[in-house]
């Protein structure tokens, strides 16, 4: 009951509006429907999402693995450019169970906003639907949430939550790796979704520039075209190949020291030749501008390599091929050594 004289109070006077929330999810509808595969269950707006585990596996394990896309959202939301980081976002975690040989089936999303604006709501799934058509996964769930006093608008966050399958008995880890192993790298496509803290520092402090400003030795491509390049998924070039697979490292937070240890047993080493390919110009340009030592570099960002495989000698050719055949840049950058389960740049213990 209200005390006499004041107002009375509707959720949307708190700072939510269920009405804006109605609009975001009947925009939403046909996108979620453009994702559905074989084992989607059940209509859009139900309680929990329902997916059938397909059939033809005799030990079948789930896998799964949930991210966010850090403070690369800062620079969407300045550009006022939202659709490639649920892109983004998906192929993180596509790659993530990929290393363990494990294929996505489906896929949701969280997104919290300090003011729900349908339009931006729209433009971030659009590319998370994206990103599940990509990788034949399935969006079958999510969670839009408009929470005043806890983001300031026009701030707001993304996380995503990825379930994938793998037979057993294929389960791709460190055990399979042996001595003399050859490491190959795949080409990334920018910075994928990491190191965007140091990276906005120099751009913003160092560089003196904003998002639609043209960045350096990028051929006239803005901040925000250079930033806001997708995370790129490596499963529809790497599925084919799993069977040469000993195991994989995908290089995201930590770069290449901190990641590429994680597919190592603890009597051996990756021993990485960086001079094996020319790191792109990007992170040259944020070496030289925020005056950054090389270590650093190579630990905040994947200075060009996206995902490393560690195969036999003799199947390099047949990776560096098919790599070739999705147009992505791929080499052999060093190779396996005995150790104690560490990663060395140019024979330097990192």
């Amino acid at each position: 009951m209200s005390t006499s004289g004041e107002s009375s109070l509707t959720y949307r006077s708190a700072g939510v509006d269920i009405d804006a929330a109605e609009d975001s999810k009947n925009r939403l509808a046909k996108l979620v429907q453009s994702t559905m595969t074989a084992g989607a269950r059940g209509a859009f707006g139900g309680f929990g999402g329902m997916f059938r585990v397909p059939e033809g596996y005799r030990a079948p394990l789930l896998v799964s693995s949930a991210d966010g896309v850090g403070t690369k959202i800062k620079i969407a939301i300045e550009a006022d450019r939202h659709e490639t980081i649920g892109h983004c976002l998906v192929n993180h975690c596509t790659n993530d169970i990929l290393v363990q040989g494990a294929v996505p089936m489906f896929f949701l999303d969280y997104v919290a906003f300090g003011k729900l604006l349908p339009h931006v709501v729209e433009g971030v799934v659009a590319g998370v639907a994206a990103g599940c058509r990509e990788n034949s996964c399935a969006l079958i769930g999510g969670e839009t949430a408009e929470m005043p006093g806890v983001y300031t608008p026009p701030d707001y966050d993304l996380a995503g939550f990825i379930v994938g399958i793998v037979e057993e008995s294929q389960v791709i880890t460190s055990a399979n790796v042996r001595e003399g192993d050859a490491l190959v790298a795949l080409a990334s496509d920018g910075l994928h979704t990491n190191g965007y803290s140091l990276a906005r520092r120099i751009i913003s402090d160092r560089l003196k520039l904003g998002v639609h400003d043209a960045f350096p030795d990028a051929g006239g491509a803005t901040v925000a075209d250079v930033m806001l390049k997708v995370h790129r998924s490596y499963l529809q070039c790497l599925k084919p190949m799993l069977g040469h697979v000993h195991a994989m490292a995908h290089i995201t937070g930590g770069g290449l020291p901190g990641n590429l240890n994680r597919a190592l047993p603890v009597t051996l080493d990756a021993d990485v030749d960086t001079g094996s390919w020319t790191v792109p110009s990007t992170f040259r340009v944020l070496a030289e501008a925020g005056a950054v030592a090389p270590l650093e570099m190579f630990r905040a960002f994947n200075m060009g390599v996206g995902m490393v495989v560690i195969t036999a000698q003799e199947n390099v050719r047949a990776i560096t091929a098919r790599a070739a055949e999705c147009g992505i840049d791929a080499w052999e950058c060093g190779k396996i050594v005995p150790g104690t389960g560490r990663v060395r740049l140019d024979g330097v213990i990192t």
